[in-house]
């Protein structure tokens, strides 16, 4: 089975980031359907090594907060673009959720290198505009928020249609 670990945005921020998609243009896309921050890509695991990660996530310990859109942008920043992105806050308590994750988890998974916080909105096939990043950082992002109170376990099976993820399990909200 092929897993992730993410949180999933509000109906408004979905809402929102469709019409987002609808201004990228000066390139051939494939959009998202599906919005969620992936705090930990874990990739491909065996039954018995998803009934341990489910044990020790857990543990995790963190607070409800607010999270909110933020800005735009593309991965790599420099060279030629392969995916769009919104941004999203608080940085500092997504990144420390993040940590404490990579923390639970040591010995079975790498700890992730350098964590950005975002939500991906489509992945770059061809570049039609050459300013096409510039054009990107320029989109307007309203400012919608949204309560983290979980964090999910998720089941990514690719198709030829794109993914299906299927919630593997849930992780609420506990006091530090």
């Amino acid at each position: 089975m092929r897993l992730f670990i993410a949180f999933e945005v509000s109906e408004s921020a979905h809402t929102h980031i469709l019409e987002l998609q609808k201004k990228l243009t000066g390139a051939k896309l494939t959009f998202t359907k599906n919005f969620h921050l992936t705090l930990k890509f874990l990739g491909e695991v065996t039954p018995a090594q998803a009934d341990e990660i489910k044990k020790r996530l857990s543990k995790v310990k963190f607070t409800p907060f607010t999270a909110a859109l933020d800005g735009t942008g593309v991965f790599p920043e420099t060279g030629t673009p392969r995916v769009v992105w919104i941004g999203i806050e608080p940085h500092d308590i997504i990144c420390e959720l993040q940590k404490n994750i990579d923390e639970e988890l040591h010995g079975m998974f790498a700890k992730e290198k350098s964590f950005q916080p975002h939500i991906t909105l489509a992945r770059v096939k061809e570049i039609t505009d050459k300013k096409f990043a510039e054009h990107v950082k320029n989109i307007k992002v309203e400012l919608l928020s949204f309560e983290i109170k979980e964090f999910k376990l998720i089941e990514s099976q690719l198709t030829s249609e794109g993914p299906i993820y299927k919630d593997i399990a849930v992780f609420h909200t506990k006091a530090l």
